[in-house]
């Protein structure tokens, strides 16, 4: 029997992730949240949750040295997926409520206000799978669960030969923004898979099929 990937969730004080250590153990990995910096370096998939302002989330991480956690998996080719606000701070900064705050630069760009008439973006809504994804496979036409009011809604990175092309994914509220981006060891959703119900799961499971395929 093969033993199930190890999952390090980032436990860095950003709200109850518990529910999310469920969903990835219900998707087939050996799911630990922890602050154990060896664990995470070295585990086969970090999982880096995000719960509200990203100013917020950027100084709990910067005091937990998680950002220089996920700097070296990445450098190193080790996969890491960021779920919300744990997406957003993969980009350059974040505007929200006035504040400027630099972000994890790990893809250009800005999170910034919703171009909606209502916010929160709180519900289940459909998205436009980018060309290649692996985490959408079988779930292209699914709905997934959202609940924010900032996202990236531009995408800059120029990426070329002989590195594939990321794949990103498109939700519209109003006017599009990003829901998930693949490139490379890093992928990250807005939405919340762990919410997502039947849809959700299945999107973790394949990303932890991912997992094994660079584990072997």
């Amino acid at each position: 029997m093969t033993a199930k990937p190890v999952v390090a969730v980032l436990d860095y004080g950003s709200g109850n992730v518990h529910s999310a250590v469920k969903a990835l153990v219900e998707a087939g990995a050996d799911a630990r949240l922890t602050s154990d910096r060896s664990l995470l370096l070295d585990a086969d998939g970090l999982l880096v949750p995000g719960v509200g302002a990203f100013q917020a989330v950027m100084d709990s991480l910067n005091a937990s040295r998680g950002g220089e956690i996920i700097d070296r998996r990445l450098a190193g080719g080790r996969p890491v997926l960021g779920i919300c606000v744990g997406m957003q701070v993969m980009f350059e900064r974040g505007i929200e409520r006035g504040a400027d705050t630099p972000g994890l630069g790990e893809w250009p760009g800005t999170i910034a206000e919703l171009q909606a008439p209502v916010l929160p973006h709180m519900g289940w809504n459909t998205v436009t799978v980018g060309e290649g994804s692996r985490l959408f496979e079988g779930i292209e036409d699914e709905r997934f669960y959202f609940v924010h009011s900032y996202g990236a809604q531009e995408w800059s990175l120029e990426v070329t030969p002989p590195f594939p092309q990321p794949s990103v994914t498109w939700c519209t509220y109003g006017a599009p923004f990003i829901a998930a981006v693949e490139n490379g060891p890093l992928a990250a959703t807005q939405f919340h898979p762990e919410k997502s119900g039947e849809a959700g799961i299945r999107l973790l499971a394949n990303w932890i099929d991912g997992l094994r395929t660079t584990t072997v």
